[in-house]
């Protein structure tokens, strides 16, 4: 019995140690190894970038300058381990640098359906309430936002991408979605009044 409900754990262990194993590979100059990091990491990375960018051909674009980007920085990974969270770091600057070059040119697109799902409201008329809610959200906060929910994010993932402490980024998403239920009460008091 023990063995079942181990193996799991062991299996994901596993998989951690072989992800830190192949970064030090390509940090040490494997591209293979560092091709095959990448492969394993597109589906992810597409997640987040699409989250931010909304347009899956902008989301390409950002994952193809973040590979460009660790692939040039690959000596500064300072612990293997990591790679993912270091990868994804990157990926969210590119795409922030690509909207505010956005924003510069012309308005703000709108953000992928989950969240208005999230909270209930399969209509497209609340989707593009809550992308518009997400877009007025402070940066922090739409980042932890994007994170959990787009990219199935657990706190503490957020907390150790971002650098922060577990209850600040706790602390930002109870904030966000606060902010988020008072925009949505709001704009439903306009629509009935």
């Amino acid at each position: 019995m023990d063995d079942i409900t181990t193996t799991p754990v062991l299996s994901e262990a596993k998989a951690k140690d072989s992800a830190a194993a192949l970064a030090a590979q390509a940090r040490a100059g494997d591209e293979g190894a560092f091709l095959q990091l990448m492969g394993d990491s597109r589906d992810r990375l597409l997640r987040i970038a699409l989250a931010y960018l909304r347009s899956e051909e902008a989301a390409l674009e950002a994952i193809q300058e973040t590979t460009l980007r660790a692939y040039m920085k690959l000596g500064k990974l300072k612990e293997p381990a990591y790679f993912q969270t270091w990868l994804i770091r990157i990926l969210m600057n590119v795409c922030i640098d690509e909207q505010k070059r956005r924003r510069r040119q012309r308005p703000a697109e709108r953000l992928p359906e989950a969240p208005a799902a999230e909270f209930g409201m399969p209509g497209i008329e609340d989707r593009l309430r809550m992308e518009e809610a997400i877009a007025e959200l402070e940066p922090k906060l739409r980042q932890v936002v994007i994170l959990k929910y787009y990219d199935d994010m657990t706190l503490t993932e957020i907390a150790r991408l971002l650098g922060k402490p577990e209850g600040t980024v706790k602390t930002w998403l109870n904030r966000a979605l606060a902010k988020l239920r008072a925009w949505m009460r709001e704009g439903e008091a306009r629509d009935e009044g």
